[in-house]
């Protein structure tokens, strides 16, 4: 289709408002079939320029089902998140479970508390009974872990979980899951999109009725399997949690009670699951200021610890208190805070970690003789590490439980944390002696990060491009020791964009087009050893000025 920004021809515009009109004609939700009149007749009136421009954009091809499922905007047409999108992706997965032996078997749905995803998962259990499957579905919004858990303990054939995680509030999702309680991967992802593409229309898809409502019995066996994790130990620690008005609020406060905790002092304005985020600018806790009022709360009760979720409560983040204020504590940090502490435990098995995470678990699993690997962005591939028995990603996801939880899990994660913590504090210790001491015995190893957004999309593989024709000697003073080109995939990884530099003295940067939004990302890692005279600090130092220096050089090289 031509930019929809320029006049369209006369048959071009004629085609997309004949193909506006089919698709209201089959949409069953009155809300989006007016909303997408509305837009027709905005454009068949003499629409201005951004009248035909959005109407272009909501049939700009289709809300492309891949492995994370669905997410995108809510709103009317093929572009969009709605129901008409929901029933065919619902039709297409029931169609598949068919195909594989699945006949008969049951499909939990959950559901968080955005917009519509109460209605997405009704739909969704409609499909599932009318195509003769069981459809049970959660009783209320919940944390996604939940239902990865459920798929399991249910015997279920696959999960469904309406969330678009900690996207905009304008934004809501469809995540898939088989029943190893693994997210989708290929094959089974375009196997299900074939067959989404070929439901035809609406009224054709068979729907029952809306299924059986799971009972509350599994919500506090997925509690209390949580809070079994942490051992015995000291409690007494004062904790800051905001679940973002999100969904993780009323579990995380039980499951801290059922371990031993005191009850933690929960952001008011953020206790409240709301699918308008009205106290941050995005719900994310890697967003600066999604933060400032659980920090805030904490310098008042003069706590220990800040903890918290995403809305869909799948992702933890931790902030701790320092000379200079409260820090957020990185991905990279927790994740080597969990793998030090179930190493200590005595777990064993692989752990594992997504290759833009840091190289740092797989020193330490090493140093404690466990297997380590490496995987593919995203936990769809973590869960998969065969033996698995603690993959985190840098993006605040950890994977503590696999045996329970084959998915990031940020309830299970947020107690383990705690356990930690207090445990440093009944010691005089912090959190943050805990990451210099593993500093003092594996070398500093700093992460940072680098994304460039992009208006044009095709600047993004062109500037993957660029850097394969011609990548930089040197980066940041340190020589590029190797190339891994990660399109080509390895033995040991499957193929996917982007590009890897090995750098000397064990730094890296791995180049990569984001999955979800139109940015370039760059992860950088440096290895810094540290001196017994000069300590942790001095170490840091000198990190950040190589890490700096790696920034700069790479925004020459890339173009950026």
């Amino acid at each position: 289709m031509p930019d929809s920004l320029d006049p369209a021809p006369a048959d071009v515009l004629d085609d997309l408002l004949a193909r506006a009109r089919a698709w209201a004609a089959d949409d069953p939700d009155p809300q989006t079939r007016a909303e997408l009149e509305q837009a027709v007749a905005a454009v068949e009136t003499g629409g201005d320029e951004a009248a035909r421009a959005d109407l272009g954009d909501r049939f700009a091809g289709t809300l492309e089902f891949g492995t994370a499922g669905l997410r995108g905007a809510l709103g009317a047409g093929p572009n969009r998140m709605n129901r008409v999108v929901v029933t065919r992706a619902a039709a297409g997965l029931a169609a598949y479970l068919l195909d594989t032996g699945h006949r008969g078997g049951s499909v939990v749905i959950g559901f968080d508390a955005r917009h519509n995803s109460d209605v997405f998962a009704r739909d969704t259990a409609e499909v599932m009974t009318g195509a003769g499957l069981k459809a049970l579905v959660m009783p209320r919004p919940l944390p996604t872990p939940l239902l990865a858990f459920a798929i399991r303990e249910l015997g279920c054939a696959a999960g469904v979980m309406v969330t678009a995680s900690h996207n905009p509030p304008q934004d809501n999702g469809y995540k898939v899951y088989l029943g190893d309680g693994s997210q989708i991967v290929p094959p089974a992802d375009s196997e299900i999109a074939a067959r989404i593409e070929a439901v035809g229309a609406m009224a054709d898809v068979p729907r029952g009725d809306a299924g059986t409502t799971v009972d509350e019995e599994i919500i506090d066996r997925y509690l209390d399997t949580v809070a079994e994790l942490a051992g015995d130990g000291p409690r007494d620690l004062t904790i800051v949690y905001t679940p973002l008005h999100g969904v993780g609020g009323t579990s995380v406060v039980q499951v801290l009670e059922t371990a031993g905790f005191s009850e933690p002092h929960v952001v008011a304005q953020q206790e409240q699951p709301d699918p308008e985020f009205p106290t941050v600018a995005f719900p994310n806790p890697e967003e600066p200021g999604a933060m400032d009022l659980a920090m805030a709360l904490a310098a008042e009760r003069d706590a220990d610890i800040v903890v918290a979720n995403d809305p869909d409560a799948d992702r933890c983040a931790v902030a701790v208190p320092g000379a200079h204020g409260w820090r957020m504590l990185r991905g990279d940090e927790v994740g080597a805070l969990l793998g030090h502490h179930l190493l200590s435990l005595g777990r064993r098995g692989t752990y594992a970690n997504s290759i833009v995470s840091s190289s740092l678990l797989a020193k330490m699993a090493q140093a404690a003789g466990q297997p380590h690997e490496e995987t593919l962005t995203g936990f769809k591939w973590i869960s998969r590490a065969p033996g698995l028995a603690f993959g985190y990603e840098e993006a605040l996801g950890y994977c503590v439980d696999p045996e329970h939880v084959k998915d990031k899990d940020g309830v299970s994660a947020l107690l383990l944390v705690c356990e930690m913590a207090a445990a440093a504090k009944a010691e005089g210790r912090s959190l943050d002696d805990l990451l210099d001491e593993i500093a003092a015995e594996h070398g500093l190893h700093a992460t940072d990060q680098l994304s460039v957004r992009f208006d044009d999309l095709a600047e993004i593989p062109a500037t993957i491009q660029r850097l394969r024709d011609d990548p930089p000697a040197s980066l940041g003073g340190l020589a590029v020791e190797r190339i891994d080109d990660l399109s080509l995939g390895s033995d040991t990884l499957p193929p996917t964009d982007g590009l890897r530099f090995a750098l000397a003295d064990g730094a890296r940067v791995i180049v990569r087009p984001s999955g979800t939004e139109p940015k370039v990302k760059c992860y950088l890692e440096v290895v810094i050893p540290v001196d017994p005279e000069d300590g942790v600090g001095a170490a840091r130092i000198a990190a950040a000025g190589r890490l700096d220096a790696i920034k700069g050089d790479l925004r020459v090289a890339a173009g950026l």
